[in-house]
């Protein structure tokens, strides 16, 4: 089984005639549908038992959509000026990567074709058996040419290797701003509870409990970190709908996604300033009034 393809504009009779719609087209062999397991939603795959496949044609849902035929099974359809008849349409399955939507997709049988790739799937535990009787069948069939092969998998992954490397360091500089955004908090609150050690030791001589003391000292850190979250979230939002329009299939971004981060940062800053607030509101306000 071979598959080749490319790119074709093309003239629909149902539509404009001086209107051009383009189609990926691609040249198969048999047992194409069943080896990439895709879903027939009508008609059915090439097969050797049809001989007028060689001029038969399989159409993805979207090149259906296209040339709009309402029961395509069975009817003329020509393609670079050659006539045939629609035997199969296919679900629509992606064969680019998820930045492109889904194109018109058109499969025409040639057995024939003297270039190409063969796709084979393999069991799954028996991939260098595998390959090794591939090797021998290349030799024994183009002995010229060194066998070369790629796993479908790893050519898709290979697909978003610059997605991936930004998720890797998103998270490294994600993690290191965090870091020294503590480290920063944390000095703050010791600098400022060393600053107000006098004011808290009196409001404990005069009444004042741990919790109220604690309150005090944190409610102006998070009301810090309450503004950066209001005037980050705006920025982040466009960011991220511009990075994700770059895909043709894409998440929305929901209010609760920074509900939800605004929430953590919350939580890490009062995790940070919490034992030396919690140190500050302990301390003996004895100590607090003879410090110099």
């Amino acid at each position: 089984m071979q598959i080749q393809g490319g790119n074709q504009e093309e003239r629909t009779k149902n539509k404009n005639p001086d209107e051009k719609n383009l189609f990926v087209w691609a040249a198969v062999g048999y047992d194409f549908v069943k080896t990439l397991d895709l879903q027939l939603l009508e008609g059915r795959d090439f097969s050797k038992d049809y001989p007028t496949d060689s001029s038969g044609y399989l159409l993805n849902e979207s090149a259906l959509k296209v040339i709009n035929y309402k029961e395509p099974i069975g009817k003329q359809f020509t393609f670079w000026g050659k006539q045939g008849t629609i035997i199969g349409i296919v679900k629509d399955f992606h064969f680019n990567s998820l930045h492109d939507p889904i194109q018109p997709l058109i499969l025409r049988m040639r057995e024939d074709e003297i270039s190409g790739n063969v796709l084979v799937r393999i069991e799954p535990g028996k991939t260098q058996q595998a390959l090794r009787s591939l090797d021998a069948l290349s030799r024994q069939f183009n002995p010229k040419f060194p066998f070369t092969y790629q796993f479908l998998d790893e050519a898709y992954n290979s697909l978003y290797t610059s997605e991936q490397m930004i998720n890797k360091l998103s998270g490294y500089f994600a993690f290191i701003a965090i870091f020294i955004c503590c480290l920063g908090l944390l000095g703050l609150v010791m600098f400022t509870a060393e600053q107000r050690i006098k004011e808290i030791g009196i409001r404990k001589v005069l009444g004042a409990n741990t919790a109220s003391v604690f309150g005090l000292l944190s409610k102006d850190f998070l009301v810090l970190v309450f503004i950066a979250f209001v005037i980050a979230s705006p920025l982040a939002w466009w960011a991220a709908t511009n990075w994700l329009t770059g895909f043709a299939y894409r998440i929305n971004i929901s209010w609760w996604m920074f509900l939800l981060a605004g929430s953590l940062s919350m939580v890490i800053a009062l995790a940070t300033i919490s034992v030396q607030a919690l140190k500050a509101a302990m301390a003996n306000p004895v100590k607090s009034l003879r410090t110099e």
